[in-house]
C-alpha cells in the first residue's frame, strides 16, 4: 500500500507518479495491487528513460564531433546489478530512496529483485565491468563487446558440502535494460570449404558448404558518474537464418535442414562451456569466432556509413582492444573481411590491422596461454586458419632475422608450431600495444613468457595497474562510510580519487575512529545475520571477519588458508593456556570452481567439512567459525568487501598477475594480509609497512627454491613444523571425514607432489610466515585506536586503485581518446 505524505519534493513527487504511471500502463495494476518486482520493473523503466533521453544526445554528439572510438572485446562483463548504479550515476539516489520509502519499501530491498547479469565469472569481467564505467564517467566514446549469454557460468548450490552446477537462469524474468538492435543482425559462418581463384590480376576467395547462424545485437546503454556521455554493452545473440533449412530437406539432407538450427541455440547458450573433451572446446572456439565476427562487421559497417571506404583511415577512428587472448580470432578476422570483403590486398589490411588492435595479457603462467588444436581450427574456421599461416610464415621471417638460427625460439614465437595455433602469439605477432596489469605482473611478462618479443620490439610493452570503480564499491555498496567521507574532506573523491587521502589526517582522531568503526561493525552484523539465514550458523560480529573470496583456484592457496585454520583449531585443544588468550574469528570463504577442476571442488568439499568440524566443537567454545559462502558473485561481495576486518590476498608470489578484489576490500577499510604478488606490491607502496601485512616468498624466489632445493626442503618442513604436520595429518586420519582417502589428493599434492615436484604453489614453505603473520594481526587487532587506524589509512590511500586512474593511464599510452565536449 502506499503512503501518503507531503515531505516529497516536487521532482520527487513527479518521479513517483512516473513510477505509478509504469505500473499503470507496463503491468495493467494499480499501485495498490503492484507486487515488489512490479515495483522494481517500474523503477527500471524510469531509469532507463532517463538513460534513453541522454543516450540520443550523446550519440548525436559523438557522431557529430567524428570521435574515435574504442571496442573492447571481452568475453566477460560481471556487471552486477545495475538499478542502483544507474541511479546513483544519474545522481537520483535519494530520489529515488525519498520515493521507494512513500511507496512502503526500501531501494535495497527493491535492488534484490534484480538478477545478476550472468556476463562473467570473476576478476576478468568485473575488470571490464570496471572499465566500461570508467570509460563513460571520464565522457570518451566506448564499447563493450560480449556474448548474450541465455545462462551464466553456474549457480552454485552446495550439497554435502561438495560444488553443485545448477543452471544460472538469469533472464528468467526478461532484462530491463537491454535494447533488441534486429536492424544491426549481421551472419556469422563456419567451417565448410575454402577455393581461391584468380580475378582481374588478384587472388579471389570462394566459400561453400558453410554452416550459417544470425547473430542478434542487444545494446545495454550505460551511463557513467555525473557525465554527459551514454556508451553502450553489446550482446550478441545467436538465432538460427531460417526456423529451417528447406533447400537441404528437398535434397534429402535431413540432418543439414535441422544443423544450422541447432547451431544457432547452442552458440550463446552457456558462459565458458567445460572443454575437457572434443564437443565443448569446439564450442567455445566457435563462441570466440561468433563475437569476434559479428563484432568486426559491425564495427566496419559502422565506419563505411561514416566515412566511407577509406579504409586506411580506420585506425584514426578506431582501436579495439584485446582483454586476454579468448577474442584473438578478431585479428585474423579482420585480416579476412579487409580482404575478402573489402577488396584490399595484404599489405594494405596488414598495415591497417597492426594499428588498430592492442591487448591486454591476464596471467603469467604460461600454461594459462590459450592454444588450440590445429585440426580442430582448421576444420572450424578454414579461411582464418588460411590467414594465420601466412602470418605465421612472414612472422617466421622476422623472427630470423632477429634471431637467426634459433629453432627453440622459433617454435616458442610462432603462431602455429607442435600440431597447436597459440592466440597469445597471434597477438603478439601484430598488436600495436601490449600491456600487463600491475608493475610486478608486466616485469614478469617482459622478463619470461613474452622476452622473446619485448626484446624485439620493447616500446610496445606497458606498465597499467589495473582499478575498481569506487561508484559501485563503495559509494553503492556501502553508503554509510561514503556518507561520513563526504561530510569529512568533501565529495570530490568521487571522480577524483586521490582526493581520498585527505582522509589519512583523521585516521588518528578518536572522534572519526568512532564513527568509522561504528559503521563496520554494522556492516559485519550485516554479513552475519546472511550468514544465519543461508548457512544457519550463529555469528558474533565483534569477532575478526578475516574474509577469502576469490576464484578456487591451487595457487590463490585457499588450502594454506585452511590448513591454518587447522593448525589454531589444534592449538585451542590442545594448548589452554593459548585457548583463553585466542581472541575469536570467523573465516569467511567465497569461491567457485571450474567443473572439471576436480581438485579445485575437492578443497571447497575440504572447507565446508572444516567448518562442520569446528563449528560444532564446543570445546572450542566460538572462538573459530568458518562459513563458506555459496554462490559468490557480485551482489554478495558487495556486502562482503564493506564487512571484512582482515583481506587474504595470499597467492603464491609471481602467479597473481593483479587481482582486483584486494582493492575493493582495501577501499572499505579491510586490513591485507598479502604476498608480494600482484597488485599487492603497488598496495604495499601506497599504505606502507605499517598498514599491510605482507609474509612468504618474493617472486624471484619461488623458483629457486624449487630449482636448488626441491623435495628435501618440503621433507625438512614436515618434519620440523609440528603445527603444519599435525594440519596435514588431519586430512587423511579420520578427523575431519571418516573416510581416510577422501581428501588423500590433496595431501599427496602438498608433501609427494604431482609428477615429482612437491608443494609446487609453495602452501608448505611459506606456511610458518603466514601463522607468525596470523599472530600478529591478532595481537593488533586487539588495540583498538592502532587498528581503525590501519583501516583508515587502508581507505585513504586506495585512491590510485580507481579504474578512473587505469583508464587514464590506457587512453595517454594506448587508445588516444578524446573525451566527447558537451
Amino acid at each position: 500500500m502506499t503512503k501518503t505524505t507531503s515531505t516529497l519534493t516536487p521532482q520527487q513527487q513527479a518521479l513517483k507518479n512516473d513510477i505509478i504511471g509504469k505500473i499503470n500502463r507496463h503491468f495493467g495494476k494499480v499501485i495498490e495491487e503492484a507486487t515488489p518486482q512490479m515495483i522494481y520493473g517500474a523503477c527500471a523503466l524510469t531509469v532507463r528513460d532517463r538513460i534513453m533521453e541522454k543516450w540520443a544526445q550523446s550519440h548525436r554528439q559523438v557522431r557529430e564531433e567524428g570521435s574515435k572510438k574504442l571496442y573492447y572485446l571481452s568475453f566477460e562483463f560481471l556487471m552486477g546489478r545495475l538499478l542502483c548504479t544507474n541511479i546513483l550515476n544519474l545522481m537520483q539516489t535519494e530520489d529515488y530512496e525519498a520515493v521507494l520509502t512513500d511507496l512502503g519499501y526500501s531501494l535495497p530491498e527493491i535492488a534484490e529483485l534484480e538478477n545478476d547479469a550472468g556476463l562473467g565469472n570473476g576478476g576478468l569481467g568485473r575488470l571490464a565491468a570496471c572499465f566500461i564505467d570508467s570509460l563513460t564517467t571520464l565522457d570518451l566514446p566506448a564499447y563493450g563487446c560480449t556474448l548474450r549469454y541465455e545462462y551464466g557460468l553456474f549457480r552454485q548450490k552446495i550439497v554435502d558440502g561438495y560444488q553443485t552446477e545448477l543452471p544460472d537462469t538469469w533472464l528468467e524474468h526478461g532484462n530491463a535494460w537491454e535494447v533488441a538492435r534486429p536492424e544491426e543482425a549481421v551472419k556469422v559462418s563456419f567451417g565448410g570449404d575454402v577455393s581461391t581463384y584468380w580475378e582481374d590480376g588478384r587472388i579471389k576467395v570462394a566459400y561453400s558448404n558453410e554452416r550459417t547462424v544470425l547473430a542478434m545485437p542487444y545494446d545495454v546503454p550505460l551511463c557513467g558518474y555525473d557525465s554527459k556521455i551514454i556508451n553502450k554493452l553489446r550482446l550478441w545473440g545467436a538465432q538460427s537464418v531460417t526456423d529451417f533449412n528447406m533447400k537441404a530437406f528437398s535434397a534429402g539432407d535431413y540432418a543439414r535442414a535441422i544443423e544450422e538450427k541447432e547451431l544457432a541455440g547452442i552458440i550463446s547458450k552457456v558462459l565458458y562451456p567445460e572443454d575437457n573433451h572434443t564437443e565443448g572446446k569446439e564450442l567455445r572456439l566457435k563462441q570466440q569466432y561468433f563475437l569476434v565476427s559479428a563484432t568486426l562487421q559491425w564495427i566496419l559497417n559502422e565506419f563505411e556509413m561514416r566515412n566511407g571506404t577509406d579504409w586506411a583511415k580506420l585506425p584514426d577512428k578506431v582501436v579495439i582492444h584485446i582483454n586476454d587472448t579468448h577474442p584473438t580470432m578478431a585479428i585474423p578476422e579482420m585480416m579476412r573481411l579487409l580482404m575478402d570483403e573489402k577488396g584490399l590486398g595484404w599489405d594494405e589490411a596488414w598495415e591497417i590491422v597492426t594499428h588498430v588492435f592492442a591487448y591486454t595479457n591476464h596471467t603469467v603462467m604460461s600454461e594459462a596461454l590459450e592454444k588450440w588444436p590445429l585440426d580442430l581450427f582448421r576444420r572450424v574456421v578454414p579461411r582464418l586458419y588460411m590467414i594465420l599461416e601466412e602470418m605465421n610464415r612472414r612472422l617466421m621471417e622476422r623472427v630470423e632475422a632477429f634471431y637467426p638460427g634459433d629453432k627453440g625460439k622459433h617454435d616458442w614465437m610462432a603462431i602455429i608450431a607442435g600440431g597447436q595455433v597459440s592466440m597469445a602469439n597471434t597477438c603478439l605477432a601484430t598488436v600495436f600495444a601490449v600491456n600487463g596489469v600491475s608493475k610486478l605482473h608486466t616485469e614478469i611478462l617482459k622478463a619470461d613468457i613474452f622476452k622473446d618479443y619485448y626484446m624485439m620490439d620493447k616500446e610496445r610493452f606497458h606498465a597499467i595497474t589495473n582499478g575498481i570503480t569506487f561508484r559501485r564499491w563503495i559509494a553503492n555498496c556501502n553508503p554509510e562510510l561514503t556518507a561520513l567521507i563526504n561530510n569529512t574532506i568533501g565529495k570530490g573523491w568521487l571522480k577524483d580519487s586521490e582526493k581520498l587521502s585527505k582522509l589519512a589526517e583523521f585516521a588518528g582522531k578518536k572522534a572519526f575512529q568512532d564513527r568509522f568503526d561504528k559503521i563496520k561493525r554494522a556492516n559485519k552484523k550485516v554479513v552475519a545475520d546472511y550468514i544465519w539465514e543461508h548457512n544457519g550458523v550463529k555469528i558474533n560480529p565483534d569477532s575478526i571477519f578475516d574474509i577469502q573470496c576469490k576464484r578456487l583456484h591451487e595457487y590463490k592457496r585457499q588450502m594454506m588458508n585452511v590448513l591454518h585454520i587447522l593448525a589454531e583449531y589444534n592449538r585451542i585443544l590442545s594448548d589452554p593456556q593459548y585457548a583463553k588468550s585466542y581472541y575469536p574469528k570467523t573465516y569467511i570463504f567465497g569461491a567457485k570452481a571450474a567443473p572439471g577442476y576436480k581438485r579445485a571442488k575437492l578443497i571447497i568439499k575440504l572447507i565446508n567439512s572444516v567448518g562442520e568440524l569446528i563449528n560444532n566443537d564446543s570445546r572450542i567454545e566460538d572462538k573459530i567459525k568458518v562459513i563458506f559462502i555459496e554462490n559468490y558473485g557480485v551482489s554478495i561481495a558487495e556486502k562482503l568487501v564493506t564487512a571484512a576486518d582482515v583481506s587474504e590476498q595470499i597467492s603464491t608470489a609471481g602467479k597473481e598477475a593483479s587481482g582486483t578484489g584486494n582493492m575493493k576490500f582495501m577501499l572499505n577499510g579491510a586490513v591485507t594480509i598479502g604476498t608480494m604478488d600482484g597488485a599487492n606490491v603497488e598496495m604495499y607502496e601506497q599504505v606502507g609497512d605499517d598498514n599491510i601485512y605482507i609474509f612468504g616468498l618474493r617472486s624471484e624466489e619461488v623458483d629457486a627454491r624449487v630449482r636448488i632445493m626441491g623435495n628435501d626442503e618440503v621433507k625438512y618442513i614436515y618434519a620440523q613444523n609440528a603445527a603444519l604436520r599435525g594440519a596435514l595429518e588431519m586430512l587423511i586420519n579420520g578427523t575431519i571425514v571418516p573416510d581416510t582417502n577422501l581428501f588423500m589428493d590433496l595431501y599427496n599434492t602438498l608433501v609427494f607432489g604431482d609428477y615429482g615436484q612437491a608443494d609446487t604453489y609453495m602452501v608448505l614453505r611459506d606456511f610458518e610466515d603466514y601463522m607468525k603473520t596470523h599472530e600478529q594481526i591478532s595481537k593488533d587487532y586487539q588495540d583498538r585506536p592502532k587498528w581503525i587506524a590501519k583501516q583508515i589509512m587502508n581507505t585513504a590511500m586506495s585512491g590510485f586503485f580507481s579504474s578512473d586512474r587505469t583508464i587514464n593511464e590506457y587512453n595517454d599510452k594506448i587508445w588516444h581518446l578524446d573525451p566527447i565536449k558537451s
